[in-house]
């Protein structure tokens, strides 16, 4: 029997840096309108949902198709608040509701051009080790830790130790450094027993998806919104494809019922 797996989208109202991130149009729907239809197209997930404390949020959730069966505890949606509080609190209020699902994929709407086929990719590999715990999205640094430096009151030392001492690091041209890799937000998929068991959404063994191009893009900045709307306006980068209209919010006005 094949593995039952959720989609989580996780969606807070409260973005400072870019506001109301998540419902700010890009090319005609809100951000989040192309994390679902990506979700939904993958053909993969038993249940496509979002994971949100605010009103506006969840209307524009239900208009692209997703499912918003609670809201999310305005405790576990702050600026500091950890995955692990919202993603443990949505598997088991889902669970007591009788809806339990042996994996569950993180997929961040701050990432727009993350495709159906993307996640189906991220899943073949994933699928295929079934001793890992979880599989993380990362893309090779653009700026290597090997040259990073910490301060310490009028004097700085490099960030990583333990390297040559002739060149160090800090002095090694980019490309002779060894490879260091980051995540980004494209996806992350975790058994769903590493939540309840280790209280982690990764587990200890992490398997690698590498990120093609703008696949990893995260909106994080005014500036990663400009980004994205270049790329789209000159067709270098292509956002999934949504079926619906786009949202009015001016006729969404029913009360929110959860």
């Amino acid at each position: 029997m094949a593995p039952t797996i959720v989609a989580l989208i996780p969606a807070r109202g409260g973005s400072k840096r870019v506001p109301r991130k998540n419902v700010r149009t890009l090319s005609g729907h809100p951000l989040l309108a192309y994390t679902i239809a990506a979700a939904t197209e993958s053909g993969l997930f038993s249940d496509v949902i979002v994971s949100t404390e605010d009103e506006e949020t969840v209307r524009v959730a239900r208009h692209y198709g997703a499912s918003v069966p609670f809201l999310r505890p305005a405790e576990l949606a702050g600026d500091a608040s950890p995955d692990i509080e919202w993603v443990s609190f949505t598997l088991r209020s889902l669970g007591n509701a009788g809806r339990s699902y042996d994996c569950f994929s993180i997929l961040r709407p701050s990432n727009p051009f993350r495709q159906a086929v993307t996640i189906r990719r991220a899943w073949d590999i994933f699928s295929g080790e079934p001793e890992a715990d979880s599989l993380r999205a990362v893309e090779k640094c653009r700026q290597h830790p090997g040259k990073m430096w910490v301060m310490d009151g009028r004097r700085m030392h490099p960030l990583l130790s333990g390297g040559p001492s002739d060149p160090p690091w800090h002095s090694t041209p980019y490309d002779s450094l060894p490879p260091v890799y980051v995540q980004n937000a494209s996806l992350e998929i975790a058994r769903t027993r590493v939540v309840f068991e280790k209280n982690s959404i990764s587990g200890d063994e992490i398997v690698p998806f590498f990120t093609d191009l703008y696949e990893g893009l995260d909106i994080n900045y005014p500036q990663d919104w400009r980004l994205a709307e270049d790329l789209i306006s000159a067709n270098a980068a292509i956002l999934p494809r949504v079926s619906q209209a786009p949202f009015d919010a001016s006729r969404m006005t029913e009360t929110i019922s959860t």
